[in-house]
Formats: C-alpha cells, sequence, structure tokens
C-alpha cells in the first residue's frame, strides 16, 4: 500500500545525520500535573526550552487509542477517498505540501478548525466513529491547555490566574487541531542523510499539545542552534511554547523551533492540539510581566498575525517583522 509518491532529492529536503541530534536526549524538562511543583517546574521549562513533557495528565489512555486507530484507518484509505476530506486550504485533507508557499514534507495529514464539528465529507460507520473520537478529544485537550497555562500564570504569579486561559477558552477562540501520517519507506536513508517529514518551524498560536504514537523523528532545537531527539512516549504529552505566548511573556517565554525527520521503518502518528487566542485579540506583552521593562515587541491582533505567517516559509522567523528590538 503506497500512500505517498517515492521520495526524490528534488521534491524533499535532507538533512546530514548528526550524532547528537539522533541520540534521545535525557534532558528534556518532565512536569507531573498532579504535583505541587507542577507550576514552578513549567516555569523555568518554558524560559531553558519552551518545551516539556508532561505525565498524570487525566486523558484516559484508552480514549487516546481509539482514536490513533481510527486515525490510521483514515489514513489507510484510498488516496480518493482521503480527498473528500476536502483540500487543505487551510483546513482539510493535506498531502506533501504544507501551507501555500513551497514547503512540502513527508507526510499527510488532517487539519482542522476545533470551532466546528468535523464534518468532512466521509461516510460510513468508522468515519462516524472517528469524527466523534475527534470531537471529544478536542475538548479534552482544550481543557488541558487551559489547565496547563493556568499554572503558568500561577508559576508567573500574576493575575487573574486564566489570563492566559481566557483566550483559548473564549468561543470566539481560533484553536486548531492536526493529525499527522508520515508513513514509513526503508528508501529515506539516502548517503547518511534523514529525510524530513515536517519542516522546521515554531508554533504561531499560544501553546500546542502534541501527542504520538512510539515511532521517533520529532526534534527540538536549543538555544546554540543543535537539534535533539524527543523520546517517544505515546502514554504521555508534549507542550510547546507557541509564538504568541513569547510575546505576552515579552520573551521571558521562548517560543520552540521544532521539526520531524521521516522514519525509514515505522509509521508516525502525530496529533496536535494548537491554542489560539479569537481573531480579534490585540497580543501585546502583559503589564504585570513588564516591571518597567521595555516592551520587545508590537502590539498586534491574532488576525493580523496568522494571515502573516501565512506568506512565510515554515523556516522563517514570523515574529522578526515585530520586534521592536533584539529578543535574546
Amino acid at each position: 500500500m503506497v500512500l505517498l509518491s517515492k521520495p526524490s532529492s528534488e521534491q524533499y529536503t535532507y538533512v546530514r545525520n548528526n550524532m547528537q541530534a539522533t541520540t534521545f536526549s535525557s534532558s528534556i524538562p518532565l512536569v507531573d500535573l498532579s504535583k505541587p511543583d507542577a507550576k514552578s517546574l513549567i516555569v523555568k521549562a518554558c524560559e531553558d526550552f519552551g518545551f516539556f513533557k508532561v505525565i498524570n495528565h487525566g486523558i484516559p489512555m484508552e480514549a487516546i487509542s481509539q482514536l490513533e486507530s481510527e486515525a490510521f484507518k483514515f489514513f489507510s484509505l484510498p488516496l480518493t477517498e482521503k480527498e473528500k476530506a476536502g483540500p487543505a486550504n487551510p483546513f482539510g485533507y493535506g498531502n506533501k505540501r504544507i501551507g501555500p508557499n513551497g514547503d512540502v514534507g513527508w507526510v499527510e495529514y488532517l487539519l482542522l478548525n476545533t470551532n466546528q464539528e468535523h464534518n468532512f465529507s466521509l461516510h460510513g460507520k468508522d468515519i462516524d466513529k472517528f469524527r466523534c473520537l475527534l470531537n471529544d478529544y478536542k475538548c479534552a485537550m482544550r481543557n488541558m491547555a487551559c489547565e496547563i497555562l493556568d499554572l503558568m500564570a500561577e508559576g508567573l504569579k500574576i493575575q487573574p490566574k486564566n489570563v492566559f486561559s481566557k483566550l483559548v477558552m473564549d468561543k470566539q477562540s481560533d484553536s486548531a487541531f492536526r493529525v499527522n501520517h508520515y508513513p514509513a519507506c526503508p528508501e529515506l536513508a539516502i548517503n547518511g542523510e534523514n529525510l524530513i517529514g515536517f519542516g522546521e518551524h515554531t508554533d504561531p498560536q499560544i501553546i500546542s499539545l502534541l501527542r504520538s504514537n512510539n515511532t521517533s523523528g520529532f526534534q527540538i532545537s536549543l538555544r546554540d542552534g543543535s537539534w535533539i531527539s524527543v523520546p517517544p512516549d505515546h502514554r504521555s504529552f508534549f507542550i510547546n511554547v507557541g509564538d504568541s505566548l513569547q510575546v505576552m511573556t515579552n520573551g521571558r517565554f521562548k517560543s520552540v523551533r521544532h521539526r520531524v525527520l521521516a522514519n525509514g521503518i515505522n509509521p508516525r502518528l502525530s496529533m496536535i492540539y494548537f491554542g489560539g487566542p479569537p481573531l480579534s485579540e490585540k497580543i501585546a506583552p502583559l503589564p504585570s510581566l513588564m516591571k518597567g521593562n521595555e516592551s520587545l515587541y508590537k502590539e498586534f491582533t491574532w488576525f493580523e498575525y496568522k494571515n502573516s505567517t501565512y506568506g512565510t516559509r515554515l523556516a522563517d522567523n514570523r515574529l522578526g517583522n515585530y520586534e521592536r528590538i533584539a529578543a535574546s
């Protein structure tokens, strides 16, 4: 069963193997959401990495496993059937092309708006089950995102506690949900290089919640520009600081640059919830975090920033046009 066309060096991007990047890192911050020190650990992780792993998150493994199983069923459908979910413009089914500006990867995906029920134009018992599981899962992700955002505010000692989470909980929240499928392909390793599944980028929203199966490939970039591999853990979630949260904390929290390398042996499936604010929301550093310091960023609305990201490539510095002075 061939889901994507064979990779060619002309179409895809490769990166050379690096021992540090291909070795799993043990330095990934771990936060137990059931422990009282969670809020302080989250703040430190957001300052140092812009990224952390959470356990004891309260999401039943049965629900996660069911959704993963149905997602694999969807991606195993013939291409003509999957395309009935609609071209990704931006929401719908996409294959290899990521966004409108020429980025490609060894990936197929579903990108969905969380404020709408997932009524893509597919029918059948399995698809109806998939649709119901998606709707339940997105609600659970929103609740977890808000819990973590409240812990961030508590750790930063700012009021009100829901200063971040209220934006995601808002009925007009412009959040999204993405399911990425990276098919296995033994031909991926070419001359000691790895094929890019999803190119390096930061997430423009406030927060992202990532969960994947136990196939490796996810990497994050450290402050010095080096890449480390994140050990997969299908029972846990990984949290990304987004660009909007970096701005709201005036650069105290760092939006993490990340990418996915395709796996030559096993398929990888990831599910990501992107918690975003309402389109009209003004994004700027919070006065309670300024403490007399100069704002590093110009104020913008989420609508303005979201539209500007559609005009950039994945690897571009999307916040560059909104910086007053260089964020350090």
